[in-house]
């Protein structure tokens, strides 16, 4: 049995991720995701579910809409 500290790595794959109407339209991977984090892009539409939460097919991240819903078309 080794006495080695263990290393609790993050799950990347379950971030949650807040966003507002500034951040409209979504996809994933957001700007700036780091390579090793990239897939092919996909639009998440967070206004079309009750809770305003969706999710990515590709990496799982859970994106959260806070704020005023932005008015207009729906």
């Amino acid at each position: 049995m080794s006495n080695a500290p263990t290393t609790t790595v993050p799950n990347e794959t379950a971030r949650e991720v807040n966003v507002t109407a500034h951040d409209l339209p979504l996809a994933c991977p957001r700007p700036g995701a780091p390579l090793w984090a990239r897939h092919p892009r996909v639009f998440i539409d967070v206004l079309k579910t009750a809770d305003g939460k969706a999710s990515c097919p590709y990496c799982g991240t859970t994106y959260c809409f806070t704020g005023e819903r932005p008015k207009g078309h729906h």
